[in-house]
Parts: C-alpha cells; structure tokens; sequence
C-alpha cells in the first residue's frame, strides 16, 4: 500500500521528480562541440542513474547520495575527485544532506581526504547527535566509519591546478565557471547538487563542492549550511544552490525560498524567482529545487548553469543556458 502523501503526489500528476546541477558561472555558447558534450554525457548519466533509482520506488535520501556519489567520482565537476585547489595547494571539500520528512541534516566541511563527502554528510545525521563536522573532527569520525579515505594526490587534476595559478596571478578567486578572459578548460567543473522528491511523498536535497579556486584555507561555503546552500522540507521544497557561497549565506537563500512558499503561499518558481533574481546580486548563481507537488524550478542570473530534470511525467533533459 502506497502512503496518502504518495497517493496525491500520484493523483497531481508527479509520483517522482529529480533535478541535478553541476554548477552555474559564465559558461560561453561558443565553447566547442566536443567539450559541451562531456559535460551534457556526465549530466544525462547521472540524471539516468537517479531516475532509474526513483522509478524503482528507491527513497529519496538514497537517491540523492547515489546521484552526487557518482558526480563526485566525475573529475568534470568540482566535488570530491574535480575539487578546487585553495590558495594553500591544498583541497578542501564540503558537503550536506537534508531529509525533507525529517528535517534532519547532516553535513561535513573542510575534509581533504573524503572519497564522498556526501556519504559522510549523511552518516554525520545519522549516526551523531550533531549536523556538521569540520576538519579534523570530520576526519577523525570518517576514519572510525570506515568510510573510504584517499591521499591528496587523489583529488588532483591538471587543469584545477592550471587554474589556481591563473587565479593566483590575479589575486582572485573564481567560481566554478568563472571569467569571460579564461579559456573553457578553467570552466573544466562545478559544484554539484540534487534534489529529488520520490514516489512516497517525501523531498530530499544534497550539495557537495570542492570550494572556490584560490580561497583562503579554512574559508567554508554555503553548501554544507543548512538554509543557505542546502534545504529540504516536505511541507515546502527541496533546494540546491551553486554560485557565490557568501552571498547565500548572508541571504539564507534555499531557507528564504522555501519561507516564501509556506508564509506568503508563493510557488517554488515565483519564489525562487524573487530570491535569485531580486535579492541577490546578478552573476551570483543559481537555485535547483523540487515542490512538494513535484513541480522543479532551474533558476540562476549567471550566463549559465550546468543542469538536468527528470520525472515520472516522461521529462528528461539536461541543459546549459537559459
């Protein structure tokens, strides 16, 4: 027997819905064929993995951790294998997870050795009384879970560290897909997030990210915060953010959003609409996010954003600009 939340969300149209994204910035319509292409394949197949979870009747915790599994492990993007380097040399990785039915939260910040951070997010809400764990203390507990750790080496690309010295030769820090005056392969990855709601009514959402380029060690985003990068809630939506980390904490930007929706009876899209679009700043980034009646919303106010949906209603497409 199906619960009643999961005979409405039949009855509205939606028994599933999932939205991925892998990061938002000025991303050139000229960039060629061949390495749009990576970036299209990577999403389809991580947004293949997730439906054909969610069709399957999987809950929607495990999918959300199965999907950002498989885009940490891709070096395209900048979460767990792709991660940014800080000005230091070094990689510094976060990540939270968020159960809408619950709202339990679980979140890591500043591991360096973390093969998923996403999975230690979740054993962090699940296995302690706390919702984040930083540095040391996150890496400790990740060695007492037996959770799989790698040397630095592991996390390290050519092109990230290519691109650290591009920032570091202009004393700046860049997003995941920054600055019109760099070539595309500076683009190479982006903060990944999804968010899903599945076939028993219940929403989930996750974000895992390598950081900004060129950041102060020790700097956290608003991806493992919870209410800024990160949010779920079943009376609401589920939401993850990409873009300029401070900016969205200092906005509790998924928080406001899902705010909108259950005080002023605004729909996820006018809602996001107004966070992205009139409270932050343009070029700031950009929101995915799932209602509790399974509508999605893919709003960002950069050039573009990495980006994918699917539901039960036959949708399937990933996407880049507006």
């Amino acid at each position: 027997m199906k619960s009643a939340n999961a005979q409405t969300q039949s009855q509205a149209g939606h028994k599933w819905s999932i939205v991925i994204h892998g990061g938002a910035g000025v991303i050139s319509k000229d960039i060629p064929d061949s390495i749009k292409n990576q970036y299209t394949n990577s999403l389809k197949e991580a947004l293949t993995i997730g439906k054909n979870a969610l069709a399957n009747g999987e809950k929607g915790m495990d999918v959300v951790e199965k999907v950002i599994n498989h885009l940490e492990n891709d070096p395209h993007f900048n979460a767990g294998k792709g991660a940014v380097y800080t000005s230091a040399g070094t990689h510094e990785m976060d990540a939270c997870i968020m159960d809408g039915k619950t709202m339990n939260a679980g979140a890591v910040a500043g591991v360096s050795t973390i093969k998923n951070p996403i999975s230690l997010a979740r054993l962090v809400m699940e296995k302690t009384p706390h919702v984040l764990l930083a540095y040391s203390g996150a890496e400790a507990f990740a060695k007492k879970m037996g959770v799989q750790q790698e040397p630095q080496s592991y996390f390290d690309t050519k092109r990230r560290m290519e691109q650290l010295k591009r920032a570091q030769s202009k004393s700046s820090t860049m997003l995941d897909h920054a600055g019109p005056s760099v070539t595309f392969d500076e683009h190479k990855m982006g903060t990944v997030g999804c968010v899903v709601l599945d076939e028993y009514g219940n929403l989930a959402a996750g974000t895992s990210t390598g950081g900004l380029t060129n950041k102060m060690p020790g700097r956290i985003g608003d991806s493992p915060i919870v209410g800024a990068g990160t949010f779920a809630k079943n009376a609401t939506c589920a939401l993850s953010g990409t873009g300029i980390g401070e900016q969205y904490i200092r906005h509790s930007v998924t928080r406001s959003i899902s705010d909108l929706m259950e005080y002023k009876g605004m729909t996820l899209k006018q809602a996001a609409d107004r966070v992205i679009n009139h409270v932050l700043q343009p070029g700031d980034g950009g929101i995915i996010g799932v209602s509790h009646n399974g509508s999605v919303t893919m709003t960002f106010n950069t050039q573009g954003m990495f980006r994918g949906v699917a539901t039960s209603k036959g949708r399937f497409e990933v996407k880049i600009w507006q």
